[in-house]
């Protein structure tokens, strides 16, 4: 086989425009989420108003998906990347500096729509310049790398609050400075790395997002559901584990260490996955992983001691960490190279929808009194994914999996039979 790695930039050039600055992005994100309630409340916020600002973390990432989509199309992905880096660096500040939980309120909901910009960018850029012989390899890299900033940001901003403390309290401000640091690290590194020569580039164009809509509506009325589950199912395993241990009578250190664990395995599964799915096609990891969570999901409510719950977080951590790189993948390989970035939005859009309806479906369980029942619902939602996935995916991707490879042309491996020397 010819060269696979003849086309797109090496992995040292990668690394640094883009493994880098996402690990560096996503570590203040990571610092300053489990920060903006407590602050909120300490701005004069309610409990309830601060979970509502914390809400509109998500609500901006979805209602900014689309807008993105056009920026990016009109800026180009690398400059996206920087003018977003620069907003949220102005964001981060005026957050650190909220006199009041309302100004606060408004900052986060901006954060969360200038992320969708960074991340969508990162992502079209990262699709244009990766070979797709590569491409579940470094999109999953891309997730590994933002999770594992998710997973370092809460300890670096805890640390820096702690070394910050006035009178014995924490400094809770701190962790945003920590944050602004850190974006201008990322908006440094973007600007100062080059850009990664792709040959055969084509020139993006804009179009109306309706007009995408209308001439993928098969796709998205299918495909597009199992991103919208893909989505419920995985932020949803993000609040059932602390609710159902606290459910339980775990204490919280307990909580901490199980989730953490589930969360370890997260990081270190995902080029794994995303080796598989370059080697035997989408389907071998799409299915599995949500076949895994969802099983997971259903088997939560009847696990009621620490070591079983333990078992069933493992379980979590591995499907979703296989499937880090899953949803950007199939996106990538759907989208239309001149309308890269705009069809990459819908999708993110699709999933980040996902993502808010999710928790909704289990708080509203918790409300009435069956915490067990929302989150065995959205076991079978993940079920529902999994065949949706195994139905559709071959009609829409070439590499949905080594059949779909073949009859297109391509290797079982995905190269074209010319580059097979």
């Amino acid at each position: 086989m010819a060269n696979a790695q003849a086309s797109g930039g090496s992995f040292r050039e990668v690394f640094a425009s883009v493994y880098l600055p996402t690990t560096v992005y996503e570590t203040g994100i990571g610092a300053v989420t489990p920060v903006i309630p407590l602050l909120a409340i300490e701005l004069g916020g309610s409990p309830a108003l601060a979970a509502g600002v914390m809400a509109l973390l998500g609500i901006g990432q979805v209602i900014g998906d689309i807008p993105a989509g056009h920026l990016a199309a009109r800026l180009g992905d690398r400059k996206a990347m920087l003018y977003g880096t620069l907003v949220t660096l102005g964001v981060l500040i005026a957050c650190a500096l909220a006199p009041h939980w309302t100004v606060l309120a408004a900052g986060v909901f901006l954060l969360g729509m200038v992320n969708a910009l960074f991340v969508l960018a990162r992502q079209a850029y990262l699709t244009e310049v990766t070979p797709p012989l590569r491409r579940s390899r470094a999109l999953s890299t891309m997730g590994g790398m933002q999770r594992m900033g998710a997973l370092v940001g809460p300890f670096l901003g805890g640390a820096v609050m702690s070394l910050l403390a006035t009178s014995g309290h924490d400094n809770l401000r701190a962790a945003f400075w920590l944050a602004v640091a850190l974006a201008l690290v990322t908006g440094l590194v973007v600007y100062l790395v080059p850009e990664i020569d792709a040959p055969g580039r084509v020139a993006a164009s804009h179009t109306k997002t309706s007009h995408l809509l209308r001439d993928n509506w098969r796709m998205f009325a299918t495909l597009g559901v199992a991103f919208i589950l893909v989505g419920a199912v995985r932020q949803t395993r993000s609040i059932v584990l602390p609710l159902w241990s606290d459910d339980s009578g775990l204490s919280a250190s307990v909580t901490s260490y199980i989730f953490g664990l589930s969360g370890l395995l997260d990081v270190a599964l995902f080029y794994p996955g995303g080796r598989l799915m370059d080697k035997r096609g989408r389907l071998w990891v799409g299915i599995p992983s949500m076949m895994i969570l969802g099983g997971s999901l259903l088997a939560l409510p009847f696990m009621h001691a620490a070591g079983t719950i333990a078992v069933v977080a493992i379980l979590m951590g591995l499907g979703n960490g296989i499937g880090a790189g899953i949803l950007m993948t199939i996106g990538a390989d759907l989208a239309p190279t001149a309308t890269r970035a705009q069809f990459l939005s819908l999708t993110r859009m699709f999933a980040d929808s996902g993502g808010g309806v999710g928790p909704l479906v289990v708080a509203g369980g918790a409300a009435l009194g069956a915490l067990g029942g929302g989150i065995a619902l959205m076991g079978v939602a993940g079920f529902a994914a999994a065949a949706i996935f195994a139905v559709y995916l071959p009609r829409y991707s070439v590499h949905a999996n080594r059949h779909t490879r073949i009859a297109a042309g391509l290797t079982p491996q995905g190269a074209e039979i010319h580059q097979i020397e």
